[in-house]
């Protein structure tokens, strides 16, 4: 059997590069033990079909790289750590771009559906000191990150989380009377419908070549998974109500799963005047991923906002 194809690096800052360290993770985090194994070519792998599995191995992860303790309630997401890593790096890249190379460290970050695995606060402080206030629509989401960030001695003075009550707003009633953002990052809602992360659901059984196996449950609830309008409806949401904030904001930024959206979403940001927009590719592993970046003010501003931050 051949191996796979070799995958593409992830960011030079991210400590995740290469093979995993199974003798190293299972000493970090000693329950991954249990669901290590050979895998068809012969390597120490994991069930990657397994919820316990991925929980296990990105517990270990976490506590190795980062020393974070990390628990996520039954059905969530349990998101893929170095790829979370490589969006960090990458918008602090975008960051410095505005400080003559430099990363700023002193920054105020807002994380729009952070979710119950509260993952981009915890990546992003850990690495750049950054502080974060992460919002949810799910009351249940935000009781779940306030338990890791409680488990984490020192990270409830630089994370703060916060419900959002408005189904229909993005920013409005998160983000409070005067205060400002040095950046926003966004994992959207990737399927329009429950059908369509059904369907979602069965390709990753079929790539994973699971086809004779009963239908996994990937984990993920329904606001993780899908929203009306699906990815490109939420950024474009997104879109419209940064106008509002758009001199209290620096960056505006979100994941583009599907890169097919990205000409509407720039005709979008074009039509409300946004100053800048930039397209931010990233290699991780076998997959290409991005995100889309917008700013409603100019350079000489931006520097002014992140380098006094």
């Amino acid at each position: 059997m051949n191996k796979p194809a070799a995958t593409a690096p992830f960011h030079p800052r991210n400590r995740h590069q290469g093979r995993y360290d199974f003798a190293a993770l299972t000493a970090a985090h000693p329950p991954l033990a249990q669901k290590v194994r050979p895998n068809g070519y012969g390597e120490q792998s994991v069930d990657f079909a397994d919820p316990e599995a991925v929980m296990l191995l990105n517990q270990a992860l976490l506590k190795l790289f980062y020393n974070l303790n990390w628990q996520l309630p039954q059905g969530y997401l349990t998101p893929p750590v170095p790829g979370r890593a490589d969006y960090v790096h990458a918008l602090a890249d975008l960051l410095a771009d505005d400080c003559g190379g430099a990363i700023p460290r002193e920054l105020d970050v807002l994380d729009i559906g952070c979710g119950a695995n509260c993952i981009y606060p915890l990546i992003g402080q850990a690495e750049y000191g950054w502080r974060f206030t992460g919002t949810d629509i799910s009351a249940e989401a935000i009781t779940a990150a306030t338990h890791i960030v409680a488990s984490n001695p020192g990270l409830q003075r630089a994370i703060r989380l916060r419900r959002q009550k408005q189904e229909s707003a993005i920013f409005t009633g998160v983000v409070h009377k005067n205060e400002r953002y040095h950046a926003v990052l966004c994992n959207p809602p990737f399927h329009a419908s429950a059908a369509d992360a059904a369907a979602g659901s069965q390709r990753k059984v079929r790539n994973l070549g699971l086809q004779k196996r009963a239908p996994l449950n990937f984990g993920g609830q329904h606001n993780e998974l899908w929203c009306e309008g699906g990815e490109r409806g939420f950024i474009g949401k997104m879109i419209d109500e940064s106008v509002l904030f758009g001199d209290r904001i620096v960056w505006f930024t979100s994941l583009v799963s599907r890169k097919e959206n990205l000409p509407a979403l720039r005709d979008q940001l074009k039509a409300h005047n946004a100053h800048e927009v930039r397209i931010i590719e990233m290699a991780q592993g076998q997959k290409q991923s991005r995100f889309i970046a917008w700013t409603f003010l100019p350079a000489a501003v931006r520097g002014q906002r992140l380098t006094r931050a």
